[in-house]
């Protein structure tokens, strides 16, 4: 059974830092693309980041030069380093991994809280 453990949420202020881990269980030869969501009360899910298994990323425009994706494939864990947090931030982060088989869906982590504010 694939599991995501996510790690990192909490309460910062604006300005402030917080770095959220994704730990997926077995070994890394399963993963391909792995990634950070996330959903504000009222909104849709959007996509925040991304990463490729040769390590390429794709930010959204509203995180770009403030959020750094990376992973440790030794670990099978993806970071998500987020600084300049500004209270529009708020919401549910989840991680996904999606799958080197093509047959597999993807995995998501059960969400971790980010809250912004003062």
């Amino acid at each position: 059974q694939v599991q995501l453990v996510e790690s990192g949420g909490g309460l910062v202020q604006p300005g402030g830092s917080l770095r959220l881990s994704c730990a997926a269980s077995g070994n890394r030869f399963w993963i391909n693309t792995m990634g950070w969501y996330r959903q504000a009360p009222g909104k849709e899910r959007e996509l925040v980041a991304r990463i490729s298994s040769g390590g390429s990323t794709n930010y959204a425009d509203s995180v770009k030069g403030r959020f750094t994706i990376s992973r440790d494939n030794a670990k099978s864990t993806m970071y998500l380093q987020m600084n300049s947090l500004k209270p529009e931030d708020t919401a549910v982060y989840y991680c996904y991994v999606n799958p080197v088989n093509p047959a597999w869906n993807d995995y998501w982590g059960q969400g971790t809280q980010v809250t912004v504010s003062s």
